[in-house]
């Protein structure tokens, strides 16, 4: 599998507008059979840190965004995981969703996030937290999503596992300040579970926070793939499902389990 991550930058003088068309010219100029599946970060297009514009920005699955960014998985024949954006859902509640879609544009599902951040940002209070783990079979593999601070929770991405999850992507608007947490986060998911791991974080500054960029692409063992700079940048790397095929039958720590959750599709929410 050919996978393209773009770490975008969110400045503050370029308007979500402008943006959305600047990414949307960058995936179509993508050369023909360059990538299976493109992964854009969080809040691309508002800016993960422009609390202020979450409600104007906000907009339903079936919206601008996500309809064009279909438009050019299916016109392209590739895999997008479209990054997140401020989802306005029926009945006005507000999520921070991840999507998936498929090369013939179908929506394959949606991941709304589950652990919102309340640490010297506004997403908790804005925003509602999502219930649902999402994995989807697709021919590149079953990919499962998550979001930024879902690294720091380990049991969603064991019930992923637990779903069937060979790549977990994970979008993100990771700050500088914690890199450290990040690299070792990212690696410490694949390894424990076995997965290939594709975390595509956003880079530059907006709303006064310097994001980490250092996009992370890293195998079943732990071996980085791929990794970005700090700055805005094109990351590309190969996925070898036999890879990941040969960890689990040379390592096979997930046999060794004691404390399989009986409860795989939900997390247990406190």
């Amino acid at each position: 599998m050919r996978v393209v991550l773009l770490q975008i930058a969110c400045p503050d003088d370029e308007s979500p507008a402008d943006r959305g068309a600047r990414v949307l010219a960058d995936l179509r100029g993508l050369g023909a059979g360059e990538a299976d599946l493109v992964v854009l970060p969080e809040l691309w297009r508002t800016g993960y840190f422009h609390f202020d514009r979450y409600s104007e920005d906000a907009e339903e699955l079936a919206g601008p965004t996500i309809g064009a960014l279909r438009e050019v998985a299916a016109g392209r024949g590739l895999h997008i995981v479209t990054g997140s954006i401020v989802e306005r859902a029926p009945g006005g509640a507000l999520h921070n969703t991840t999507a998936l879609a498929g090369p013939d544009g179908a929506l394959l599902g949606r991941y709304r996030k589950i652990h919102l951040f309340g640490h010297e940002s506004a997403e908790a209070t804005l925003l509602t937290a999502g219930e649902d783990v999402f994995v989807a079979p697709t021919p590149l593999g079953a990919v499962g999503l998550a979001t930024c601070y879902d690294l720091r929770f380990p049991e969603l991405f064991r019930l992923l596992v637990d779903r069937g999850a060979e790549v977990v992507v994970v979008v993100s608007a990771w700050p500088l300040a914690r890199l450290e947490h990040w690299e070792l986060l990212v690696r410490a998911r694949a390894v424990e579970n076995q997965v290939f791991v594709v975390a595509c974080n956003a880079a530059g500054r907006h709303g006064g926070v310097e994001l980490a960029g250092t996009s992370l692409v890293v195998d079943p063992w732990g071996t980085v793939l791929a990794r970005a700079g700090t700055g805005p940048q094109v990351l590309r790397a190969v996925l070898d499902r036999a890879r990941l095929a040969a960890v689990r039958a040379d390592f096979p720590v997930l046999a060794s389990r004691r404390l399989a959750s009986p409860d795989v599709g939900r997390p247990r929410l406190m």
